[in-house]
């Protein structure tokens, strides 16, 4: 599978499982705005280049990402702002938020393995 692919369905994932939690700002792949559907592409590639490395190590390069793009805290996601809930680092951050980067790396492992 391309990234595209695999980015599509962790995406997707990650959103069923913020509506579990009751976060429904997360939109279905075909509504996501670019810098989202890359994000998440970045995310699969993150995780092909580096597979031995932990949820940690991929929340942290999202940090990162984020902190570049010009993103920083904020309690509530505001793509406006630039304000996002999860910028914060890994030790930082609440268990149900820490069960997405499992979530995300778990399904690109799956679906590199089958590919």
């Amino acid at each position: 599978m391309k990234p595209e692919q695999i980015a599509k369905v962790a995406h997707e994932v990650n959103r069923a499982y913020c509506q579990a939690i009751g976060d429904n700002s997360q939109p279905a792949w075909e509504d996501a705005p670019e810098w989202q559907r890359a994000s998440a592409i970045n995310g699969v590639v993150f995780n092909q280049e580096q597979p031995e490395a932990g949820p940690d190590a991929f929340h942290n390069a999202w940090l990162r990402e984020k902190l570049e793009a010009g993103w920083m805290y904020g309690p509530v996601k505001d793509p406006e702002k630039k304000e996002h809930p999860c910028c914060l680092p890994y030790e930082e951050l609440p268990v149900d938020q820490k069960a997405k980067d499992y979530l995300f790396r778990a399904v690109v492992h799956e679906l590199v393995n089958i590919a």
